[in-house]
């Protein structure tokens, strides 16, 4: 079953940026711009670059990412000689190991590449929005004599900071490779996207086995560069979003929504494939009114929706408004309710007259990191009771009540986490 390229797709992360998206969903399963959901574009990109081998590799909250793929039907990867395998840690005869960083995950699955004698491997994140054809990338790699190409992409200056920096001689040729640094050397970042000739990720995997939490941009690009191997960059140009944090995630959406959106989801060539629920068309009711929004199957409009992304079986009951909002699917905004900037999860109820998104930004109480910016997060299968008041900078997540909320109002930088039992 040799193959002239696999990919390896790193989907295990809990994406704790998210907050309380990601409590009970790793964030490759995070639902996507009313239709997708994150991994569905890594997976999309294999397809339409005929990569037909692809290792996905699990660990955080797995349940929901293995039902989604499945055996890769979706993607026309349900193949006898390849296809989508999914690969989480797994017992072996003397002890059982978590994957402990991405390198280290890579390697624990030796024995699934052997077994397709693969003369290149691809690795990939699950968790970055974007198209692109590998096989462009590939072409790249073998004229350049590369054994290890990087795909990056330029940022701004003052963001180069957050990312793995590449160094070129002006000809694509790396000549030093910084993982985060302090001071930047270049804005050309490492979009987490690897082709590595396989004898050479090989030898370099098995070399650092033993490194704790072995990582691609800590561990083995600086091993490889000490062994001076030929690596190049592929340069990208196009559109490429990490959503890690909850204002990158609700811009991604937004951006959508645009005349001329820098992620066309509309055209032919790049095609997004995802598994999809039998659901009846969407429906708007008279007196319904919706500006600039994109709607999944089975949605059901009798109130306002303005500058949204709606999930599949979404109901805004009448008198409701919506408006700069992602709402996922099987949500319900109940009469007369008030939503305003606010990502609410799967099957989440508001309830009739409540209002989200009010008053002035305020700083977290509970966790700055995350929650930045005046969204309001509500998590998934989350109640909030009728007539209360949400402020913006919030997080909710549980069946609440109105005795959860002192006076009818969570106040701005407030959340609302309950146990689920």
């Amino acid at each position: 079953m040799k193959k002239r390229m696999i990919a390896m797709l790193l989907a295990g992360g809990q994406g704790s940026r998210l907050g309380v998206l990601t409590a009970k969903v790793a964030k490759p399963a995070v639902s996507f711009g009313g239709k997708y959901r994150i991994i569905d574009f890594p997976l999309s990109n294999c397809v339409n670059s005929n990569v037909d081998t692809v290792g996905v590799l699990t660990q955080y909250r797995p349940l929901r990412l293995n039902d989604h793929i499945g055996i890769g039907i979706s993607w026309d990867l349900d193949r006898p000689n390849g296809g989508v395998h999914v690969l989480p840690p797994y017992e072996k005869s003397s002890d059982s190991e978590w994957y402990t960083g991405t390198a280290n995950a890579i390697y624990q699955n030796i024995e699934f590449m052997d077994s397709y004698c693969p003369e290149y491997v691809l690795i990939l994140s699950g968790d970055h929005i974007y198209k692109m054809n590998y096989e462009n990338m590939l072409e790249n790699h073998i004229r350049n004599g590369a054994k290890i190409s990087i795909a990056s992409m330029p940022v701004p200056w003052e963001e180069a900071s957050r990312f793995g920096i590449v160094i070129t001689d002006g000809k694509g040729r790396i000549t030093g490779f910084e993982e985060k640094p302090a001071n930047p050397k270049s804005n050309l970042a490492s979009m987490g996207i690897y082709i590595f000739d396989y004898k050479v990720l090989r030898e370099a995997l098995i070399a650092n086995r033993d490194v704790p939490a072995c990582d691609f941009g800590k561990h083995v690009i600086p091993y490889c560069f000490d062994m001076n191997m030929p690596m190049y960059t592929y340069e990208f140009t196009d559109y490429w979003k990490d959503v890690g944090t909850l204002s990158s995630y609700w811009e991604a959406n937004m951006g959508l929504l645009e005349e001329k959106p820098e992620l066309d989801l509309y055209e032919k060539f790049g095609q997004i494939y995802t598994k999809t629920e039998p659901l009846p068309p969407a429906y708007f009711a008279p007196g319904s009114h919706v500006t600039r929004s994109s709607f999944g199957d089975g949605v059901v409009i009798e109130g306002t929706v303005d500058h949204c992304v709606l999930g599949p079986g979404v109901v805004v009951e009448k008198g409701a408004v919506v408006r700069d909002s992602v709402v996922m699917e099987g949500s319900r905004i109940c009469a007369g309710a008030s939503v305003t900037k606010a990502i609410i999860a799967e099957n989440t109820v508001v309830g009739a007259g409540a209002v989200l998104g009010a008053g002035e930004f305020a700083e977290s109480a509970y966790d700055r990191k995350v929650y930045n910016s005046d969204l309001v997060t509500v998590d998934e299968k989350t109640v909030i009771p009728e007539g209360v008041t949400i402020g913006k900078n919030t997080a909710i997540s549980g069946v609440t009540t109105v005795s959860d909320y002192p006076g009818g109002v969570l106040a701005s930088g407030g959340v609302i986490i309950k146990e689920r039992r």
